[in-house]
């Protein structure tokens, strides 16, 4: 189902389902993926069937984000990289029966893997328990618990980049000038925990408008998206974003000379992701046209 698309200096953005929508790229014709997907049931983004936040299982979720793995092998490059951004999920006593985690992580490399991918690499997003007790007053961070019943107390709940990279032989690969990626740069991203992601550097903090209950519920951050597409991609590279919200990956692509392909199901999250392209594209950093 695609409902619309619009394009634009290096980018086109298309409104409908991610899987349906990928069925148009060519094989082995992106260079870079890197997305935020939908956390299961955690968060509903709309009414609509086709929205994978609205399913009723986990069970249902990923045979659902199955069919978009089998989709992002087949266009993705041999050799090159898909990024996911993710968490742990909190379970409830209501909805799963005991208050825990799920490895909602692991289940998604999983995924990748039996497709075919390779685990490549994952930093750990560093993120405030204060502040995540604070907005969900979960149980496990709340100090009271500690008093009353500590065995109930739990860590915060990092955020997760997960890079897994398709098999074959890697044909026009992504090499970097010592000058632009130099060893104090290298060692920074290297980390395997990232400890000075800004969570307020999104798009949304900068340029939303929406009324509270159609803004993203939770954008990637704009460094962590920088950072993948500036150590894994060339500039005039095809970076895919089949979750592309309010735009931030398209955003950063063209901010930083790649090309851009986004898939957004919601519409007023297309229509934000549209225009925060289209003011990218005013700021002049843009290569050629998308494929």
């Amino acid at each position: 189902m695609i409902i619309d698309q619009q394009h634009g200096d290096n980018w086109t953005m298309v409104h409908g389902d991610c899987v349906e929508a990928l069925r148009d790229v060519p094989d082995a014709s992106v260079d870079y993926s890197i997305f935020s997907p939908p956390f299961s049931s955690l968060y509903t983004y709309s009414n609509s069937p086709r929205d994978m936040g609205n399913c009723r299982t986990d069970a249902e979720f990923f045979e659902h984000f199955g069919y978009l793995v089998k989709e992002l092998r087949r266009v993705i490059k041999p050799g090159h990289n898909v990024s996911f951004h993710c968490m742990l999920l909190p379970t409830s006593k209501e909805r799963d029966g005991y208050i825990g985690l799920k490895d909602f992580r692991g289940d998604l490399i999983r995924a990748f893997q039996a497709e075919g991918f390779i685990h490549a690499s994952e930093a750990v997003i560093w993120k405030d328990p204060v502040t995540a007790m604070q907005r969900t007053k979960a149980l496990g961070l709340l100090h009271k618990t500690v008093r009353t019943n500590a065995c109930m107390s739990r860590q915060g709940i990092p955020d997760y980049l997960i890079t897994m990279r398709t098999p074959g032989e890697m044909v026009d690969r992504v090499i970097h000038d010592p000058a632009q990626y130099p060893v104090d740069k290298w060692q920074k991203v290297a980390s395997p925990v990232w400890m000075d992601i800004d969570p307020n550097d999104t798009l949304q903090f900068r340029s939303a408008r929406e009324h509270d209950d159609e803004r993203h519920i939770c954008p990637l951050q704009l460094e962590v998206i920088r950072r993948g597409i500036d150590l894994w991609t060339n500039p005039g590279d095809v970076v895919l974003s089949p979750f592309g919200g309010i735009g931030s990956e398209g955003f950063v692509s063209l901010e930083m000379g790649r090309k851009f392909i986004g898939v957004e199901l919601k519409d007023s999250y297309f229509r934000q992701a549209c225009a925060n392209l289209r003011n990218a594209t005013k700021q002049g950093n843009m290569f050629g046209d998308v494929a």
